[in-house]
C-alpha cells in the first residue's frame, strides 16, 4: 500500500522538473528536479545510516533548501521525522533524545560534539549527521557519493509521517504522532481552500520545525507544484520588498505588527499579492484593522494546533471577521462543550473539540495521555476555550491549559515555573502570560524568595538563558514574599495579572 506522503506531492511536481521550487533570496534555486533527485540521495544516505521503516528521524537544523529536501528524504525511507526547535538547549533535547530513541540524529555543525554526548547520554546507538545553513555539513558531503534513485518505501495512511514534540502543563514534553494520512488530508483540504493556483508564489518566512511553516505552508507549495520565495527568517522590509515577486504569504501576528510598523507597507507593495494568512497565535482586531486599511487587503486568520494542523479557517470568499478564525475546515467537526462534556447551544462559551480525517493519532509513549484527550465518539479535547456565533464564525476566547502562545510559539508555565524552582533561593514561582505589542504575549514571572535569598530578577533570566529556549525565558521578573491563593489553595493567577499589570506596561 503506497499512502506515502511523498507520492503524493510527487504526483503534483510539474511536467517540467526544471521549474523552481525554493529560491533563497541572493542565492541558490533549487528546481522540482534537482528536489526528486536530492531527496533521493539523501533518502540514500538515511538507510545507509541504519534507518528503517518507522525509525525516528531527529533532525535540529537551521532553516535551508537541505533542510526540505532532509524532510522529504524521511518520508521517502519510512521514516518517522521529529522536527527540533533550534532553540532547544540541551536538557531539553536530552528529553526528546531519550523518549524518541531516534535512529538518526541531524543538527547543526557547531553542535555536533553536544548531540553526539546527549546521544551517549540518552542510552540510545543514533548516528549523529550534521546539515549546516548553507546546505554544508556530513549529511550532504555524505549525499554527493550517493545515487538519486530511490524507491519509495510503502507506507499505509495510518503509518506514522512525524512525531511533534510539545511541553504539556505538567511539564513533561509530548510527541504528537501524525500520520501520513493526518498530514495527507490536511494539506489537500488547505490547498483547495485557499484556492491555489498554478500562477502562485509563496513567501516563506516562518521557521520550518513548527506545524505553519512546515506542514501547513510548505505542503501546499508541493501540491501546487510552483515556488516559494524561502527567507531564513523574517525581516519586514526584505518581506515588503519581495512582496512584488509572490502572491501568497503565511505569517504569525508578530510579522503582521511588524509589517504594520513600517512606512514602506503600501497598496502598491501589495499589488501582485493575493493572500496573506495569519495563525499560530490570535491575531488582534487593531492589527487586522491597521492592516487592512494600510494595504486594503483582509488577513484570513485560521486556527489549528500541532495535534491536527488547521481546524478552521476564515473564507477565501467571503467576509473575513476580525476577532474570528472563521469556520470549521469541510472535512472537520467541531463543538462546544460544557465541564460535563456535553455540547452547548449556538454562542455559549467552552471547550473547542474537534474530529476529523487530520487528527492526530495519540501521544507517543504516552497511550494515557491520549485516551483522556479524545472523547468517547472520537473527538480531541483542545483545551481551548471558545465560542461560535449565530454565523457559525468560531472564535477563542481563552486557553483552559494556562498555555502563553509567544510570537507564534507555545510557552508552558509549568515547564518554565520547573526550570525556576529549581535555582537556588528559589520557595516557588508562577508565570503568566501578559500582552505585548511585537509577540502577542510573553511570560511574566512571580518568583517567591526569602529577603536574603541573593537573587535579582536580571539573575533569574540570565540563569534561565542557556537552560531553556530564549523565547520561553519570561521578559519580566517580579520578586516576592508569596503568591495569592484562593481556598483551596491553588494560586490565583488572574490576579496576578491584574496587580502587574501597570508595571508590565511601563516596563515593555
Amino acid at each position: 500500500m503506497l499512502d506515502n506522503l511523498f507520492e503524493l506531492f510527487r504526483s503534483r511536481f510539474p511536467a517540467d522538473r526544471s521549474r523552481p521550487f525554493i529560491e533563497v533570496p541572493g542565492g541558490d534555486v533549487l528546481t522540482y528536479g534537482e528536489l526528486e533527485a536530492a531527496s533521493g540521495r539523501f533518502a540514500n544516505v538515511l538507510i545507509e545510516a541504519g534507518v528503517a521503516p518507522g525509525d525516528r528521524v531527529a533532525v535540529q537544523v537551521d532553516k535551508s533548501a537541505e533542510a526540505v529536501v532532509l524532510y522529504l528524504a524521511c518520508m521517502r525511507a519510512g521514516a518517522i521525522l521529529l522536527p527540533l526547535n533550534t532553540a532547544y538547549q540541551s536538557d531539553e533535547l536530552e528529553y526528546f533524545l531519550s523518549d524518541a530513541a531516534p535512529t538518526a540524529v541531524v543538527c547543526q555543525p557547531h553542535r555536533m560534539a553536544e548531540l553526539e554526548a546527549l546521544v551517549v547520554k540518552a542510552g540510545i546507538t543514533a548516528g549523529v549527521l550534521t546539515l549546516g545553513a548553507a546546505g554544508d555539513g556530513s549529511l550532504t558531503g555524505r549525499a554527493r557519493g550517493q545515487s538519486p534513485d530511490f524507491v519509495t518505501t510503502a507506507r499505509g495512511g495510518d503509518d506514522i509521517a512525524a512525531i511533534l514534540y510539545s511541553s504539556g502543563t505538567t511539564g513533561r514534553p509530548k510527541g504528537a504522532m501524525m500520520s501520513h494520512a493526518n498530514l495527507a488530508s490536511n494539506a489537500m483540504t488547505l490547498h483547495k481552500l485557499w484556492g491555489f493556483a498554478p500562477d502562485d508564489v509563496l513567501l516563506h518566512c516562518l521557521p520550518i520545525f513548527h506545524t505553519h511553516g512546515l506542514f501547513v505552508a510548505i505542503n501546499c507549495v508541493l501540491l501546487n507544484g510552483t515556488a516559494m520565495i524561502f527567507c531564513p527568517k523574517f525581516d519586514a522590509e526584505q518581506a515588503i520588498g519581495l512582496l512584488a515577486r509572490t502572491t501568497v504569504f503565511m505569517g504569525v501576528p508578530t510579522f503582521y505588527t511588524r509589517l504594520v510598523a513600517s512606512p514602506n507597507l503600501t497598496p502598491e507593495a501589495c499589488r501582485h499579492m493575493r493572500l496573506f494568512i495569519s495563525g499560530s497565535a490570535p491575531l488582534l482586531e487593531e492589527t487586522f484593522a491597521a492592516f487592512s486599511a494600510r494595504t486594503g487587503h483582509a488577513i484570513l486568520e485560521r486556527y489549528g494546533m500541532t495535534e491536527g494542523g488547521m481546524f478552521t479557517s476564515n473564507p477565501l470568499d467571503g467576509e473575513r471577521r476580525a476577532g474570528t478564525v472563521g469556520f470549521p475546515l469541510p472535512d472537520v467537526d467541531l463543538r462546544i462543550t460544557g465541564e460535563d462534556g456535553q455540547a452547548l447551544p449556538q454562542g455559549e462559551v467552552g471547550i473547542i473539540e474537534v474530529r476529523g480525517p487530520n487528527i492526530f493519532k495519540g501521544y507517543w509513549n504516552m497511550p494515557e495521555k491520549t485516551k483522556a484527550e479524545f472523547t468517547e465518539d472520537g473527538f480531541f479535547k483542545s483545551g481551548d476555550v471558545g465560542v461560535i456565533d449565530e454565523r457559525g464564525y468560531v472564535s477563542i476566547v481563552g486557553r483552559a491549559k494556562d498555555l502563553i502562545i509567544s510570537g507564534g510559539y507555545n510557552v508552558y508555565p509549568k515547564e518554565v515555573e520547573d526550570a525556576i524552582d529549581r535555582m537556588d533561593g528559589v520557595i516557588e514561582s508562577a508565570v503568566v502570560g501578559m500582552p505585548h505589542p511585537d509577540f502577542g504575549e510573553a511570560g511574566l514571572a512571580i518568583v517567591v524568595t526569602p529577603h536574603d535569598g541573593g537573587l535579582t530578577p536580571d539573575g533569574v533570566i540570565a540563569s534561565l538563558r542557556g537552560r531553556l529556549a530564549n523565547y520561553k525565558v519570561p521578559k519580566q521578573v517580579v520578586l516576592v514574599s508569596d503568591l495569592p491563593r484562593n481556598a483551596m489553595g491553588k494560586v490565583q493567577k488572574n490576579l496576578l495579572r491584574e496587580s502587574y499589570a501597570a508595571m508590565w506596561k511601563a516596563n515593555l
